[in-house]
């Protein structure tokens, strides 16, 4: 068996690569792409693994999978001279303690020649909900598939829970906490948020990006509501961001400059009033877009009047879309 070459994460979001032998060599980085006929199960056999890893380690929702979608699986691999554990686990997005227990070792002594399997690292989900960094994020947004087409971004603020209530390691209970009233007291059919951003940087995806949003845009006309949020995304930022109340951090404003700028790439949109919208530009009785001419009509600050400088199409033309484009920008950059 060959030595495999462990190439760019730019290069890989966009090579097509076909696998058809199981643990095949061909493929940096573990990763299969979904053909025709394939089910979990079948991956999961092929692969030497289970339907539950293979749901961890991709940050599926569900047991539907389509053509074309890509899945990190299992890797077999020859060591080589220089090989250590740690050098693999870096190279195949893995940990030395996932190797040593899927393939039995005691210690973290390997030999030239020795095959080993490398399972992928597996993300930090509960139910439905995925916990990533921006990184994780930005390989589980572009090797997936989604059958609903997507035109706009939609940004909100949570104000409640904010950052008072964030705790650090208290996520997933505040993504409970917001699905439990979005279908408890609102009796919608799931979390109204496709994502959440977190003062920590990090990001979690709750309702399936093929399911519409629901809620905010029109409460009393469900007509207009429906049309409204049939080709929207939706992001709740953990926080109040009115000015005056909580100060965005570092961290948790790179995640949603990069996620937008993600999420433009990924469904080839363009930053504007259309394409990224803040809840304040419609009335949220009647659905009624009327942008900043609020007055008259029933609107929210939100994402909230200090949300990168404010929350009027100005402010977003001005102090927003400048850095989702810049950051779009760069991004570009590592996959040329």
């Amino acid at each position: 068996m060959k030595k495999l070459v462990v190439v760019s994460l730019s290069f890989l979001l966009f090579m097509q690569v076909n696998l058809n032998i199981a643990f095949a060599d061909n493929h940096p980085r573990n990763l299969y792409d979904i053909k025709a006929g394939d089910t979990l199960w079948k991956i999961a056999h092929t692969y030497g693994t289970s339907i539950g890893d293979l749901k961890l380690v991709n940050g599926l929702q569900s047991d539907l999978i389509r053509v074309g979608q890509r899945l990190r699986v299992p890797l077999m691999y020859e060591v080589v001279s220089g090989d250590t554990l740690w050098k693999l686990s870096q190279s195949f997005d893995s940990s030395v303690q996932a190797i040593k227990t899927v393939n039995g070792l005691t210690a973290d002594t390997i030999f030239i020649g020795q095959d080993i399997k490398i399972p992928p690292k597996k993300l930090n989900m509960q139910g439905q909900f995925i916990l990533m960094t921006r990184e994780e994020f930005r390989d589980w947004l572009f090797n997936q598939r989604f059958s609903r087409k997507i035109g706009k971004v939609q940004q909100h603020h949570t104000y409640q829970p904010s950052y008072k209530t964030f705790n650090g390691s208290n996520h997933f209970n505040l993504l409970r906490g917001m699905a439990d009233y979005h279908m408890n007291t609102m009796k919608w059919n799931n979390i109204s948020q496709h994502l959440t951003t977190f003062p920590d940087g990090t990001v979690a995806v709750g309702r399936p990006f093929n399911s519409p949003p629901q809620g905010s845009y029109g409460l009393k006309n469900p007509e207009a509501m429906l049309a409204n949020q049939a080709d929207a995304l939706t992001i709740e930022n953990v926080g109040d961001f009115n000015a005056g109340n909580d100060q965005m951090t570092k961290a948790q404003r790179e995640t949603i400059i990069t996620v937008t700028a993600l999420l433009m790439l990924k469904f080839g949109l363009t930053p504007s009033i259309d394409s990224i919208q803040y809840h304040r530009w419609w009335d949220i009785n009647t659905g009624e877009r009327v942008l900043d001419k609020s007055e008259g009509h029933a609107v929210k600050t939100c994402p909230g009047t200090g949300f990168f400088g404010g929350n009027t199409t100005t402010d977003a033309k001005n102090n927003f879309y400048p850095l989702v484009e810049q950051k779009m920008q760069e991004i570009r950059a590592t996959i040329q």
